[in-house]
């Protein structure tokens, strides 16, 4: 089982890197495998290169699939925190 969330990128400039960073950081204390997807592509959310190289602007919509035993708290929590950095 997975579970998913579809946000939409609201911070002027994206998803950028500076938050990006923060955002992958945070992301790295879950278990689960998390990944999101944008345009058809998929990375792995801990990975910042990966974040980065979906070139992400705003108003784009993206969405953050997590698997595993921390799935619920981890989708929740991540949403949580884009808000915190405002990126949504």
């Amino acid at each position: 089982m997975s579970r998913s969330a579809k946000v939409i990128i609201t911070n002027p400039v994206g998803l950028y890197a500076a938050p990006a960073e923060k955002l992958v950081d945070f992301v790295k204390q879950f278990n689960s495998d998390i990944s999101l997807t944008y345009a058809g592509r998929t990375v792995n959310l801990k990975s910042l290169m990966g974040v980065v190289s979906l070139g992400i602007p705003k108003k784009a919509e993206v969405v953050i699939t997590a698997e595993g035993y921390d799935e619920n708290k981890a989708v929740r929590e991540i949403q949580d925190e884009m808000h915190k950095l405002e990126l949504i």
